[in-house]
């Protein structure tokens, strides 16, 4: 069976956290068999100014968008509830459930944890994340959902910038349900490409 490869989004970031370490973010995803959700980052940036955490077992963790994480918000068209999955380049991993904007967060229990795995590149890193969506609140695979895809960037000033597909706030808000410009369709023949169909895609 062929499968088509995942497009690529580019994450913009937000105005009032301009970056001089970060030159890029990109992102891409696939749906495939067993309904593993796998999510790649790619960050192109000078990393002698860019602060990573440390590398740990993996395992769950709160609060990790106070440094270095990548992030994916999954919604239902037609509800405000709503999941976000932060991976860390650590190997640390986090899921919560929202009934409703920044309201009713719980940590989601999973039987399977995610596998966090990231590969330092010549002129930054990428991050890959494998996830299983029947872990998550959701209906099965092939369902419409919304999706956003964002991350924090620490400097080694300790400064963080904020990137994701869409800034629809004054302020950087990855939860903001404006910021989840990406459609996940139907599967086809058990894989569907989570970006494909990517409306509002900055390019900055």
């Amino acid at each position: 069976m062929h499968r088509p490869k995942p497009q690529t989004v580019a994450l913009a970031c937000h105005p009032s956290s301009t970056s001089g370490a970060v030159r890029g973010i990109s992102a891409s995803a696939r749906i495939g068999g067993a309904g593993k959700l796998a999510v790649t980052f790619a960050l192109d940036a000078d990393m002698s100014q860019v602060r990573l955490p440390v590398p740990r077992e993996p395992a769950r963790a709160d609060e990790l968008w106070r440094h270095t994480c990548f992030e994916v918000f999954l919604a239902l068209p037609d509800s405000e509830a709503y999941c976000e999955l932060n991976f860390s380049p650590s190997g640390e991993w986090a899921m919560y459930g929202f009934v409703g904007y920044r309201r009713g967060m719980m940590p989601l229990d999973v039987r399977r944890s995610p596998r966090v795995a990231v590969r330092p590149m010549p002129r930054g890193l990428v991050l890959e994340a494998v996830t299983y969506l029947e872990e998550l609140p959701m209906p099965r695979p092939g369902s419409p959902l919304r999706a956003g895809a964002a991350a924090v960037i620490e400097e080694k000033s300790g400064r963080l910038t904020h990137w994701a597909l869409a800034h629809p706030a004054e302020q950087p808000d990855f939860h903001h349900r404006l910021g989840f410009v990406l459609q996940v369709g139907h599967t086809s023949e058990g894989v569907s490409d989570l970006l494909r169909d990517a409306v509002g895609n900055p390019t900055a």
